[in-house]
């Protein structure tokens, strides 16, 4: 398909819309899904303020795949891809439906890789336990976008920067993951109380630093930014969905940060908004 033959496509299917904004947000514990505290109060404040979108694209940390992927089916499941944890969390379902089409679409807009389209995943923790705060009534259909992970973070950002055209479809993008996240450090003495160790509140500031100065470079080549980060950012997967949402970022946007705290030493909880 040519690109005006897509872009004629995606008018069809989606009619334009008020820009919608760019969510990151820390989804941390998976506990999160079922208790109260002042993060989950934070996500559904967002969802009383936020436009109400036709649908959301959310990238999660939990789904990791060789290749780019999306699902595509109409009734994705709710994956408790977790263990250890109260049957509570386990007996949660989130029935929001899928979008074929917003698969389909997102798909054609992204010509930077072949991406496939996936029957099999459905919504994980990543998604389920930030959106059903927002959305409790399950009444948007939610879409994921899967982490290709044999590749860079300037690649994932060059991706991202790709799904602009959503942005004006009525469509909620968010990244779900968190900025700092050492499970191997982690003090589950402290998992509901603020607090960072030293490199993990370093590594935060200068992350935050950053994101407000616009320094996205800095942000990609995060393996150079020394040992607070090296120590936060152990592996790419919860980070990388931050890459995917300030790939989105319009140099005339604003950014607003909140839920900005450290639990357990080492899971940052910071989020975004971009307007």
């Amino acid at each position: 398909m040519t690109d005006l033959e897509t872009l004629r496509s995606l008018n069809q299917s989606l009619p334009f819309t008020q820009k919608m904004p760019v969510l990151f947000l820390g989804h941390g514990s998976p506990m999160n899904a079922i208790e109260e505290n002042e993060f989950v109060a934070s996500f559904r404040r967002l969802g009383k303020e936020v436009i109400k979108p036709k649908i959301i694209l959310c990238i999660s940390a939990h789904w990791e795949t060789k290749g780019t992927k999306v699902t595509a089916m109409q009734n994705p499941p709710t994956i408790h891809d977790f263990g250890g944890f109260p049957p509570a969390l386990f007996d949660v379902q989130y029935p929001a439906l899928g979008s074929p089409e917003l698969a389909r679409i997102t798909k054609e807009i992204i010509t930077k890789t072949d991406v496939e389209l996936d029957t099999h995943w459905g919504l994980d923790h990543g998604a389920w336990s930030v959106i059903k705060h927002m959305y409790p009534d399950a009444d948007v259909p939610v879409i994921q976008l899967s982490l290709d992970y044999t590749k860079s973070p300037q690649y994932h950002y060059e991706l991202s920067q790709q799904l602009e055209t959503l942005r004006h479809k009525g469509v909620l993008i968010v990244g779900s993951g968190n900025v700092v996240h050492n499970l191997r450090k982690v003090k589950w003495d402290k998992l509901n109380d603020t607090y960072a160790w030293d490199w993990a509140e370093e590594a935060n500031e200068k992350i935050k630093s950053f994101i407000l100065e616009g320094n996205h470079q800095a942000l990609i080549d995060y393996g150079k930014q020394g040992t607070s980060f090296a120590l936060s950012i152990p592996t790419p997967e919860h980070y990388l969905p931050l890459i995917y949402v300030l790939g989105l970022k319009d140099k005339k946007e604003s950014i607003d940060l909140f839920n900005d705290k450290t639990v357990g030493g080492s899971i940052g909880m910071l989020s975004l908004r971009i307007n």
